[in-house]
């Protein structure tokens, strides 16, 4: 098993030179110049041609497209990620400054929709075709179906501007530091990204238990006397969890990039917000690193689906 994982792991390093090839000539294509969020449009209107093509060289947009990609791929091996083209400042600078906090978002919305969405749908498959389950599922419909952006400007509207219980967003009041001055700044922010996970992982984990408590080892535990609860979380919640815990760790980069809406919604200092006003400048190194850093979290979590797989059903063994 340890041989499968150490390929799986070697075999990480081919798949992000393709994808980060493949995101490379995409953004090449994308429309825009970063020119004209560099210079304000009455300045621009005073350079000639030439020296606005002295500039577009100085920035290296002349360069044909494998240069360039070399010249980035290079200096990412040495760690130098590169500078924005729009501000100028050290690209890891604003990730060393942006990552944490959207990490911060992203775990707490990850805890919270991990022990809800795994608990509610425990319930409603043990009380299968009750009020609660009917209630769960009903909820669940609706999780899945109102969009972040939507839920997130009514958690304004209703608790910040209505009640004044929380702020609009941000991430920490001026002159406060802690992470307890932080807590408020999250509450509405984790709410919003953790209820359509909430949802689906609970509707996922009651059809999966539903699926094995009517598996025939399940009715020999319970022939054996073995407690109900016994028999619902050691034979069958554990053996539940292979499917669901696939749809958890898949989850996890899709957190930190989904939270492009709810950082721009709540004003939050963290990478989907780069990340979106990167695009909106062209500012290509940018985009360019942080896609890649979201490509890298997809890859290791596909990585984790396969362990958790392995360690959850002993069943399972890799050649």
């Amino acid at each position: 098993m340890l041989g499968y994982f150490f390929k799986r792991v070697l075999l990480l390093i081919p798949k992000l030179l393709i994808i980060s090839i493949l995101i490379f000539i995409g953004l090449s294509f994308v429309p825009g110049d970063p020119i004209d969020h560099l210079i304000p449009p009455d300045q621009r209107a005073k350079l000639s041609p030439v020296q606005l093509e002295t500039l577009r060289e100085s920035l290296g947009l002349n360069e044909k497209l494998p240069v360039r990609y070399l010249r980035w791929i290079s200096g990412v091996l040495k760690g130098d990620f590169g500078y924005s083209m729009v501000s100028g400042a050290s690209i890891r600078v604003m990730i060393a400054r942006r990552l944490p906090a959207t990490l911060e978002l992203a775990f707490f919305g990850l805890v919270i929709a991990n022990i809800l969405g795994l608990t509610l749908g425990y319930i409603s498959s043990i009380k299968h075709n009750s009020i609660i389950d009917y209630t769960n599922t009903t909820l669940g419909i609706i999780g899945t179906s109102v969009p972040e952006f939507f839920l997130g400007l009514c958690c304004i509207a209703i608790f910040s501007l209505h009640l004044g219980w929380l702020p609009t967003g941000g991430r920490v009041a001026v002159g406060k530091e802690t992470f307890f001055d932080r807590i408020e700044y999250l509450v509405l922010p984790v709410l919003c990204l953790a209820i359509g996970y909430i949802a689906t992982l609970m509707r996922y984990t009651r059809g999966s238990m539903l699926d094995v408590l009517n598996k025939d080892y399940i009715k020999a535990a319970r022939s054996k006397g073995i407690s109900e609860f016994r028999v619902n979380c050691n034979h069958g919640l554990r053996n539940a969890l292979i499917p669901v815990m696939i749809i958890l760790v898949n989850r996890i980069p899709v957190l930190v990039s989904g939270a492009v809406i709810i950082e721009n919604i709540f004003n939050y200092p963290g990478m989907g917000r780069m990340i979106l006003d990167a695009i909106s400048c062209s500012d290509i190194p940018v985009v360019m690193f942080s896609t890649m850093v979201i490509a890298t979290m997809i890859l290791v979590s596909s990585l984790l689906v396969d362990m958790l797989a392995a360690l959850l059903d002993p069943r399972i063994r890799f050649n």
